[in-house]
């Protein structure tokens, strides 16, 4: 071998284990941890308790926790459609009042607008009960008096703003309603005062009526709406042997999808719509869960049984999330209705419970607060073993998820 070759080999030599040596330093470091190992930095979680007028606030990307004194214990808390607000129902105390998470979003990143306070505006309905948002308008039905309180996010930080009351000429009962995107709303009513409501009519913003009820029911409960079409549960008539979901269309007409022929005399108490995938929702905590087929007239099981005891579509709306008296977490997607992953997430709940845990989730993790521990549970989706506690009050049993599924900012 000349002198050439000699160098040549050498070098080679030399360059391999120089690259033994990198992958071995590289094998040393620790590996980067996935994005979706944390949660999005925008995402918010508001809590209330069950004894003290405590509101938690927590921000699950860096597990920060404040907390903020409402003017009663026992809140009731929606998200409204933008993502920066949450109201804050105080239903036989006959007030409403509105916090904000200081987010603002520009689609492609957030700004951090202002610190997290209570809002001025208020509300004081009698007895305030069923919220709905759409865009940037927030509606309450007021069981107390048939009325409604319509607040636009335009007034919420403006001194001294309070909700619009709009008078439909209705009459007392626990009632819902369901804004469509021609501005109007459909709205229940009852034939007297106290009595459930059994009819749906469609009004304008400022109560008059556009479309007269065309079909009665039983004992409606339970609403959402797509924007052209608002679907109600309820029973098929006053027996109250057999159900099914009243569809009220924004023009007016009415139609009645019946329950499945097994389902017997129960009715589905809860709709969700789930903008992600497009479709309802029916949940009974007596069946389970149903997806409300609204062109073909008809629903199907998700999850068919009598122990889901919190039943919630994701942020996004693409995935249902059912929470189960063994303590067991079932994820499907909706766009398939097929079961994605099942597993424990906590321990065992009793059924007679007043307050049970409640769940909320975004597409990384599930939130549920757990009044027994004073926690809210992060539970990664990805891991349900992954589990990050949250101490916030004593007794937690309402929860809101609002903010944005984003980190991205200036």
């Amino acid at each position: 071998m000349n002198k050439k070759s000699i160098f040549r080999t050498t070098a080679v030599v030399a360059l391999l284990a120089g690259f033994a040596a990198c992958n071995k330093n590289d094998d040393v470091l620790p590996p980067t941890p996935p994005e979706d190992a944390n949660e999005y930095k925008f995402v918010r979680v508001l809590v209330s308790d069950e004894t003290s007028t405590t509101l938690s606030f927590l921000q699950p990307y860096d597990a920060k926790i404040s907390t903020f004194q409402a003017k009663f214990p026992l809140a009731n808390l929606y998200p409204t459609a933008s993502g920066r607000y949450a109201a804050v129902l105080h239903g036989t105390n006959n007030l409403v009042e509105v916090f904000d998470n200081g987010l603002l979003s520009h689609d492609d990143h957030v700004d951090v607008a202002g610190s997290a306070k209570w809002t001025p505006i208020t509300a004081t309905g009698l007895k305030p009960t069923h919220f709905k948002s759409k865009g940037r308008e927030n509606l309450i039905f007021n069981d107390g008096d048939g009325t409604l309180s319509v607040g636009n996010e335009a007034d919420f930080n403006t001194a001294g703003a309070t909700f619009k009351i709009v008078n439909a000429g209705l009459v007392a009962h626990h009632g819902a309603m369901a804004q469509f995107t021609n501005g109007n709303y459909a709205i229940t009513w009852a034939s007297a005062a106290g009595k459930s409501p059994t009819r749906v009519k469609i009004i304008d913003k400022n109560g008059a009526e556009v479309h007269a009820s065309t079909r009665e029911v039983g004992n409606l409960h339970g609403n959402a709406s797509d924007g052209q079409y608002a679907v109600f549960g309820a029973f098929t008539d006053a027996s109250a042997t057999a159900g099914g979901a009243l569809l009220v269309a924004q023009n007016g007409t009415q139609n009645f999808i019946n329950n499945p022929a097994d389902f017997g005399a129960a009715r589905l108490g809860t709709i969700l719509y789930a903008e992600g995938a497009k479709k309802f929702i029916g949940y009974s905590a007596a069946k389970g869960a149903y997806i409300i087929d609204i062109t073909g007239n008809k629903m199907t099981a998700v999850y068919a049984g009598a122990d889901a005891f919190q039943c919630k579509v994701d942020y996004s709306g693409k995935n249902l999330l059912l929470l189960t008296t063994d303590g067991k977490l079932r994820i499907y997607d909706l766009a398939t209705g097929l079961l994605k992953k099942e597993g424990a997430a906590i321990g065992a709940v009793n059924s007679a419970d007043v307050y049970k845990p409640v769940l909320e989730a975004t597409e990384r993790f599930a939130y549920i607060a757990v009044p027994s521990s004073g926690e809210v549970l992060q539970v990664s989706l990805a891991d349900f073993s992954k589990v990050v506690k949250h101490k916030v009050s004593s007794r937690p049993v309402r929860l809101a998820l609002f903010g944005f599924e984003s980190s991205e900012e200036h």
